[in-house]
Formats: C-alpha cells, structure tokens, sequence
C-alpha cells in the first residue's frame, strides 16, 4: 500500500510517499518540490552582497547562515594572505548571538511541533497552551540577541574581523537579565528544577527528578512505544567549530577527527535538495550528533538504553537549551568591553580572489558555505545545509537518515513525527 502526504510547517513544504507492507513503513521518498536557487543568484555578486543574501536563506537560522558566509570570507581572505584576527570580544559576541538563536528555534520547535504532535499520537489530553510559551522565550532571548546584532530575523552585524556594535556596560546587564528571564522559565515551566541541578544530571536515573513539560513529555513517550521508534543508522558529524560543541564522527561510540574536503554533494532524483554525503556514507547532524560527539553523560546513557530513536534525538535538543543558556552566562562574564569590536584593516575588495569555507553548528546541525571569489566578485558558492544531510533519499544502497528512521512505523502519523524530529527545514535545502 502506498500512501503520499504533504508536510507543512517546515520553512516550505515537502512530499513524502509511504510504502507499506504487513502494516509498518518498508520505504519511504522524500521529495522538495520547490527551487529557490540563492547560489545562483549569488554568482557574480560582490563577495560581502553575501553577508546580506544569505541571511534570507532561512527566516529561522538566518543568523547562523551570516556567521558561516563571514566565516568563509574571513577563511578565504586569510588564505589569501590577509592576516583577519578577532578579537576575544568579537568573536563571544558572535558565539551569544548564535546561541540565542539556536535557544529559540529549540523552543519553538519543542513546543509548536513536537509536544503537540506526541499528545495527538499517544492519546493525550492536554489543556496546556504552548503557543504563549514558545513565544515567550522567543521573544526575549531575541531581545538579548539584538542587542548586539540590531535586529532579528536577517541581521547584518558582523563585518570582515569583528562586529559592528560596541556595547556598553549597561547593555550587557540589559542582555543578562533577559537570560536570566529565560532561565526562569526553563527551571519553573520546561525542567521543574533549577537549572544547575539540572546540569549536574549524568545518567538516566536522574531523571526521575525531572519535572515540568520536559520531564512530562520524558515519561509519556519512554513508557510508550516511541521510546525505541525512529532510529537511523547510528551514526553522526559534527563540523562546527563553535560554541561549546566539539568536531568529528562517531561510528556509534568512537569519535575521530574530520575534514571538510571530503563532504560531497549528490544530485537526487525527483527532489531539488541534493544528498550529501562524507567519504561517501552518511551521517546525522544536529544535536543528537553534538550530544554523542562531546560524550556529553547524559544523552551518552539516553543513547545507550534508547540508541538514536525519536526519544534520544527529542531529548538532546531541548538538553541544549539548558547547556546553550549555562554557556551564554559564561560567554557575557567573559566579555572584556575595553577590547575592540573590529580589527578591520584597508582592503581592496575589488581585486582580490580567494576561497574560503564557513562551518557553524546551526539549530539543525552542521551549515557549511564554500565561497569562490575571483577579483572581488562570487564566482562561485556553495551552501550544505542539515536537512540534506538528515534527509536525503540515500546513497548507493543506503537509505537516507531519515528514511531509515521512518522504516518500521506502524502509520504515516508516527512516521510524520519521526520526520518532524530531525526540524526539517525545506527553504534551506533548495539551492
């Protein structure tokens, strides 16, 4: 039997086709639709027209899409031999301000897609309002956001060696207390304690201390069949050199180091997102993947009792909320405010040519840019978003991440969820 479905609500709109056999889902095909084509309209633009093309990628990551196009100039000019040095200031101010964003896509996410759609699938009935919630919290943390980066979505701060603002002191305690806004409401309505006993969890049986609507969701699905639905090939890749994250592959507990050479783009039949792929396999981004790279204790014993199922993966990206929110208290009390915003030296943006790659761990997983500029113009550029990496069709005889996820289910609607967990993201896939 085979069954077609559009999936909306996921920065566009994709296709999935259901085969099934004796009841469960024995194959599945992703389609994208939809051509939006941003490295084309990229091409023979002035390089720094990136800084303010890419943003529109995506009206949810728009700000990790800007900090990896800077961070492939900045590669790509010092490859050239232009010695771009951050300052310490600089580059913090650039690590909150992606944090932020990841804070509130991870809530929004949570609350507007999965809590309602693992109620619907479990039977439960709940009369709790989630839309004031997601809202709440991103409402505020974007506030702490444009702070630094003057607005939010699309913003354009950053420049070649640093940032654009130079905040005050005032300022800083204006973005502490809206984190510290953020971390009441996670301690009070997301994890039912505070976040520092929270942090200090390390294996599954800790858990049972967990309250609020993370630890609600918690025991609703591991008591539930989708405690072991939706697990992929276990295997994952972390590229970004950023935050508190760490870089490399695990094959499923080994981690080793990776190189961005060997990321390879395929071209997928019926679908305008192409596959990628590295030393031809795949692997999962996003932060199930950071979670397992950083041997982070408490998704290493979720991963060990529920390998990489629907569970695992939910679970990871809402514990990011909590380390992401820890790391941006750090990130301001670091801030030395006598430093520079920008080490911006005199450049001849017309003539000079260079390449350059940009890796950032967005919301999603792992977005890298490859920029090719020849005497100040973008010859050619690439951008490699999570979705492909999490939803491709497969490679050779390989199913795709998400489709070997999805294998198994017992309808379209777990199979939907399944999908739902990797936060698709069609805008960005198209290119």
């Amino acid at each position: 039997m085979k069954i077609e479905q559009i999936i909306e609500k996921i920065e566009g709109e994709a296709k999935l086709d259901f085969d099934f056999v004796d009841g469960q889902v024995c194959d599945a095909k992703i389609e994208f639709e939809l051509f939006r084509g941003i490295e084309h309209i990229l091409q023979d633009k002035p390089f720094l027209d990136s800084l303010v093309i890419t943003p529109r990628v995506c009206g949810i990551c728009n700000h990790s899409h800007l900090i990896a196009s800077i961070r492939a100039i900045e590669d790509g000019l010092n490859n050239a031999g232009v010695d771009i040095q951050l300052s310490s200031k600089a580059n913090l101010i650039r690590e909150f301000t992606l944090s932020c964003e990841l804070i509130q896509n991870h809530i929004k996410w949570f609350y507007l897609t999965i809590s309602p759609k693992v109620n619907e699938l479990l039977g439960i009935s709940s009369l709790a309002n989630y839309a004031p919630r997601a809202s709440f919290v991103a409402y505020t943390i974007t506030k702490a956001m444009a702070i630094f980066s003057g607005q939010w979505p699309h913003s354009s701060y950053v420049v070649i060696g640093g940032v654009s603002c130079d905040p005050t002191y005032v300022e800083i305690l204006q973005a502490k207390t809206y984190i510290d806004e953020v971390i009441r409401f996670v301690e009070d309505v997301l994890l039912g304690v505070s976040l520092e006993t929270y942090l200090s969890f390390s294996s599954l049986s800790s858990l049972g201390k967990l309250g609020g609507d993370m630890g609600g969701l918690f025991d609703a699905m591991s008591s539930s069949y989708l405690a072991h639905s939706g697990k992929g090939h276990d295997r994952f890749i972390v590229f970004g050199d950023c935050l508190c994250f760490k870089t490399g592959k695990s094959v499923p507990t080994q981690v080793r180091r990776i190189d961005p050479k060997y990321v390879q783009e395929v071209y997928q039949n019926h679908s305008k997102s192409k596959a990628v792929t590295y030393k031809q396999r795949q692997y999962e981004v996003g932060p199930l993947a950071r979670g397992m790279i950083s041997k982070d204790p408490l998704i290493k014993s979720l991963h060990k009792r529920y390998k990489d199922s629907i569970l695992t993966r939910i679970f990871a990206r809402m514990h990011e909320v909590a380390i992401l929110l820890a790391y941006n208290k750090r990130v301001l009390n670091a801030l030395d405010l006598s430093e520079p915003s920008c080490n911006l030296q005199k450049l001849d943006t017309k003539h000079i040519s260079f390449d350059g790659v940009g890796v950032v761990e967005a919301s999603r997983g792992s977005l890298i840019h490859k920029s090719k500029v020849k005497d100040g113009k973008i010859k050619e550029y690439e951008i490699i978003v999570p979705t492909q990496w999490n939803l491709s069709n497969g490679f050779g005889d390989e199913k795709g991440i998400a489709i070997k996820s999805m294998i198994g289910c017992s309808s379209s609607k777990e199979a939907e969820l399944v999908f739902r967990s990797f936060d698709v993201c069609s805008a960005c896939s198209v290119h």
